[in-house]
């Protein structure tokens, strides 16, 4: 497997791929159009918008295939945030995830944070768990009103 991990370019292409990578991701799990819609905004990466938070691209082959974004906590707890995990549909049930989860805590580390907080989509629940990540809270959604998505953290 031809494996590359990277940070993004400054070029707007890098960040639209990534962008279109997450969306794709997201969609994945079968939720219906206005639903992503209300998402987009969330799922979006712009040079701009990733500002002091740390991204890496990771290509199989030389195609785009998963992107992983890791920053200061924003869920008012001390420590590192995975705000973005995601694996394109078509490069799912290959390991990337777990190899992403070991990037993130290590990019955790180097913010000399000791979790790793995630505000995760229902359906990653169980992808956390097996990273050694648990259920500690429930937050509300960044993109759906009304909607709560469980808080997790995995040491790191």
């Amino acid at each position: 497997m031809g494996l590359t991990f990277r940070a993004p370019g400054v070029a707007a292409a890098d960040w639209a791929a990534a962008t279109a990578l997450c969306i794709r991701s997201k969609a994945m799990w079968g939720y219906d159009d206005a639903f992503m819609a209300a998402c987009v905004a969330e799922l979006t990466l712009t040079a701009a918008s990733t500002g002091g938070t740390r991204v890496v691209l990771v290509e199989l082959d030389g195609k785009l295939c998963a992107v992983a974004q890791v920053g200061p906590s924003t869920v008012g707890r001390a420590g590192a945030e995975l705000s973005k995990l995601f694996v394109a549909p078509e490069a799912t049930r290959r390991g990337l995830g777990r190899h992403l989860v070991v990037w993130a805590r290590a990019a955790a580390r180097s913010r000399c944070a000791d979790t790793l907080w995630i505000v995760a989509d229902p359906n990653a629940v169980a992808f956390y768990e097996r990273q050694g990540g648990r259920v500690v809270d429930h937050l509300p959604s960044g993109s759906i009103p009304g909607r709560t998505l469980p808080l997790m953290c995995i040491p790191t």
